[in-house]
This record gives structure tokens, C-alpha cells and sequence, in this order.
């Protein structure tokens, strides 16, 4: 994923191509108040970084195979309750 610093590289190098001369100090303020807009947006989107995610990604697999056993083990303990009930004479 390209990051906002190659973005705005590339939308430079674009600017250069059309924009003449006597315009760089415009040129130069627009792309100074459009990095700042677009740092503004992209702090309050509350991204994560790709490790964060790979490890919150990693704690949720753990979470969930700990899940699925104790799921497992309360069925075999319900399973081997119900078959007690069922052996003990009725009163």
C-alpha cells in the first residue's frame, strides 16, 4: 500500500508537468495545504499499522481455538452428565 508521502510524490511530479513557472509559489502553497488536509483525515480515520492488525488478527485465532475446545469439553461433560442421569434409578 502506497503510503500519503508517495502520493503526494506522484501528484507533484503531475503538477510540475502542467503548471509554468511563474505559478511554483502557488503551486507550492496548494500542495503544502493539501498534505495538510489529507494528514488531518487520514489522523482521525484511527488506522492501524499492518503489524497491529496481524497481531490483533493473531490474539482473535487463539481466542477462538480456546473457544472451540472449552465449547467441545462442556459437550462432553454435558453428554457424560445426561448419560449419569439416565443410569441412576428413578426415585
Amino acid at each position: 500500500m502506497k503510503g500519503p508521502q508517495d502520493f503526494f510524490t506522484q501528484l507533484q511530479g503531475q503538477f510540475g508537468q502542467f503548471v509554468p513557472d511563474m505559478a511554483r509559489a502557488a503551486r507550492e502553497d496548494f500542495e503544502a495545504q493539501a498534505r495538510a488536509t489529507v494528514m488531518t483525515v487520514l489522523s482521525r480515520l484511527e488506522l492501524v499499522t499492518r503489524e497491529e492488525f496481524d497481531a490483533q488478527q493473531a490474539v482473535l485465532m487463539k481466542t477462538r481455538e480456546k473457544v472451540e475446545a472449552l465449547e467441545k469439553r462442556v459437550e462432553v461433560l454435558e453428554k457424560a452428565s445426561s448419560a449419569g442421569d439416565s443410569a441412576s434409578p428413578a426415585s
